[in-house]
């Protein structure tokens, strides 16, 4: 019962967010952006920094298994 009021609570708040940009016909700011060649820059350095965040991650589970093994050996 939660999960379906939540549901309802989400898709409403979706459609009365959607519902404030319609008179807009879009940022400005990223038309600026678009316009002057530099939304490609924006969008490598999320690039950039979404694959380091992901490589991070990567290297910390690595580093947590190898160190589960070592103790799971103390143990045994």
């Amino acid at each position: 019962m939660i999960r379906k009021i939540l549901v309802a609570l989400f898709v409403l708040t979706a459609l009365f967010s959607r519902a404030q940009g319609m008179n807009e016909a879009g940022p400005k700011m990223a038309d600026s952006f678009r316009e002057d060649g530099k939304i490609y820059v924006v969008i490598s350095v999320l690039g950039i920094i979404f694959t380091a965040i992901v490589v991070f991650l990567i290297l910390i589970e690595r580093k947590l298994n190898r160190l589960e093994k070592e103790v799971k050996g103390f143990k045994n």
